[in-house]
């Protein structure tokens, strides 16, 4: 019998993801992590990025702008302030936000204006990394 943990994804909007899991990967404050059943117990906060949940031969994705993640020996929650799963994302919209944020941070006034537009730059940025990963894993399996 494989040895699984239960994975509870959730934000503002409600539940995203709840169910076992084999793996689960995550940008958290100092890298990527990857989480194993029995893991040691862990508190971070995540960057925006890449949730990854692996289950057998099925892998969801999901985009968290940030958060905070929980891990126990057989629990791990992932708290999230905005989550989306990743083939939701608009590519279109993720580009014209970085470029936004590009344009405040060449005109911003004052150090609140840049540490914002820095902010929504990453977010744009995370966002775009998350689609491409994405796009590359479809391209792998023939999915695209």
């Amino acid at each position: 019998m494989a040895v699984s943990m239960q994975v509870d994804i959730v934000s503002a909007e409600g539940e995203i993801f709840s169910g076992k899991a084999d793996m689960l990967f995550a940008q958290a404050a100092n890298g990527e992590v990857g989480i194993l059943p029995f893991h040691t117990q862990f508190l971070s906060q995540l960057k925006p990025g890449e949730v990854r949940v692996k289950s057998g031969d099925e892998e969801d994705t999901y985009y968290i702008n940030s958060g905070t993640i929980e891990v126990q020996p057989h629990v791990v929650t992932i708290l999230a302030d905005t989550c989306i799963r990743s083939r939701d994302l608009d590519e279109a919209q993720a580009l014209q936000a970085k470029q936004r944020a590009e344009d405040a941070m060449e005109n911003a006034k004052s150090e609140v204006d840049v540490a914002r537009a820095q902010v929504e730059l990453a977010e744009a940025v995370a966002q775009i990394q998350t689609i491409t990963k994405l796009r590359e894993r479809l391209q792998k399996t023939g999915m695209a």
